[in-house]
């Protein structure tokens, strides 16, 4: 995978460019997705020790990590949302939800006008300690990023949000199918 520099890390840099604006800015964007890739690996390895820490599979406590978040944005999940989200088809879904339920992390209640309509729920006895796994992680985010003036914050949440919207168009798009079309050569 490549930023715009070689194999061996130069810098395929506009001739025309004689003071290198092109190849610093490339180095930028370098530095900016590997901060990017690395931040996610470190997300990654949080929800994998919190799923060790509840003795749970990774992808479940994955799956849990998705109902706790959607339950905090005042928005929670469906089980084909959960789906969704997880990368899981609606089989493995529902083997997970059933392991989530019968270990007492999860419930499925039906709020919905439509009874057919499932909603699943954090447990009462799981959201403290998540909390107490995460608190930590939260705590030391906030005050990372208390450091920057709401005027930059904001940025980086635009820059986010941009990127973002680009990675959601390209695995609808592009990648709808499990990947690019590969080109002939």
């Amino acid at each position: 995978m490549t930023n715009g520099r070689g194999a061996d890390g130069s810098s395929a840099a506009d001739p025309a460019d004689e003071g290198g604006t092109a190849d610093r800015e490339s180095v930028r964007v370098d530095r900016v997705m590997d901060g990017l890739r690395a931040f996610g690996a470190n997300y990654t390895e949080f929800t994998r020790r919190f799923a060790t820490w509840l003795g749970l599979h990774s992808t479940d406590a994955a799956a849990l990590v998705e109902i706790l978040y959607a339950e905090d944005q005042g928005a929670p999940l469906s089980p084909a949302r959960l789906s969704e989200r997880v990368s899981l088809s609606s089989g493995a879904t529902a083997i997970l939800l059933k392991r989530l339920e019968q270990a007492g992390h999860i419930v499925r209640t039906r709020e919905s006008a439509d009874r057919r309509v499932v909603t699943l729920r954090s447990s009462p006895d799981i959201r403290p300690r998540a909390m107490a796994f995460f608190g930590p992680y939260s705590e030391r985010m906030a005050e990372a990023m208390a450091a920057y003036p709401p005027e930059e914050i904001e940025r980086f949440e635009q820059f986010l949000g941009t990127l973002r919207s680009t990675m959601d168009a390209l695995l609808a798009d592009e990648y709808a199918n499990g990947g690019p079309t590969p080109t002939a050569s």
